[in-house]
């Protein structure tokens, strides 16, 4: 004999569990990884959300997530007590270039207080700005923020072998042997260096203008491969980072954002595979 079930039973069974969620009537919904989400958010890179989940601090509806977890848009996910909106692609991210002057730090805090190249970016509520890399503090030029911790692991991770170019000034010419050295590699404390290209831009005077590709950003790198030759740098400007060049309209120390055919370009040309 077929029981009915009453009409309050029924619903009381696809109720959500928690207060905020959405009722779940499919099993197809398209999910994707948690840390993956939480850096397209704008929350930081992906290591640093892999590490936020690691220590327990990110729930998937009210449970502690795992670092191989997937969420939804149906999911409830929260860093601490505060929910998390997730950007499932629907919101293209901000990208911002800004012209760093020398003398500032590529960082958020200081313990000596010198000026930091956040503090003349536009503020932002709902994320933050994340760094595509960074340069030193006696290093000028182009400097990329977005809101998406995703496509800053992309453009900056070894494995893409993205390309940044400088133009770096010196006193006097480089002969043959210090540009084969340059070129073919040079062993540092933390390995193997080596420009991809460096071309000759001329100069006046004593200083001498030149142009080096590489495509990764170890810390100090190029002053450090001049040094290990004998030749101080006088002057440091990246000129460009991938396809991005720094514009010639962009004063230092002044920033611009991209627009929505810029910022797709951007996202097309590094696919998050």
């Amino acid at each position: 004999m077929r029981t009915n079930k009453s009409h309050k039973e029924f619903k009381n069974k696809t109720q959500p569990l928690f207060k905020g969620e959405k009722d779940i009537t499919s099993s197809s919904v398209t999910t994707q990884k948690l840390h993956k989400l939480l850096a397209r958010a704008g929350l930081g890179s992906r290591r640093e959300m892999e590490n936020l989940i690691a220590k327990g601090q990110v729930t998937i509806n009210q449970k502690v997530a795992g670092i191989a977890d997937r969420a939804s848009s149906i999911d409830v996910v929260r860093i601490r007590k505060r929910i998390i909106h997730l950007n499932f692609g629907k919101e293209l991210p901000r990208v911002l270039l800004y012209h760093k002057p020398e003398g500032e730090i590529v960082s958020h805090n200081d313990p000596r207080n010198r000026p930091s190249v956040f503090d003349n970016l536009p503020k932002i509520r709902t994320s933050k700005w994340v760094s595509i890399g960074r340069l030193d503090f006696n290093t000028s030029g182009l400097l990329i923020f977005t809101t998406d911790g995703s496509l800053a692991n992309r453009l900056m991770h070894p494995r893409y072998e993205v390309e940044r170019e400088y133009a770096v000034r010196i006193v006097g010419i480089l002969s043959e042997s210090q540009i084969k050295l340059l070129t073919t590699g040079i062993e540092l404390e933390d390995g193997l260096a080596k420009f991809i290209s460096l071309l000759d831009q001329g100069g006046m005077g004593s200083n001498h203008w030149y142009h080096v590709i590489l495509k990764e950003g170890r810390n100090r790198e190029i002053r450090r491969m001049f040094e290990a030759i004998g030749i101080t740098i006088s002057r440091l400007i990246r000129v460009r980072f991938g396809i991005i060049k720094l514009p010639p309209r962009l004063r230092r120390g002044k920033s611009i954002e991209l627009n929505k055919e810029e910022t797709e370009h951007i996202l097309s040309s590094y696919p998050d595979n």
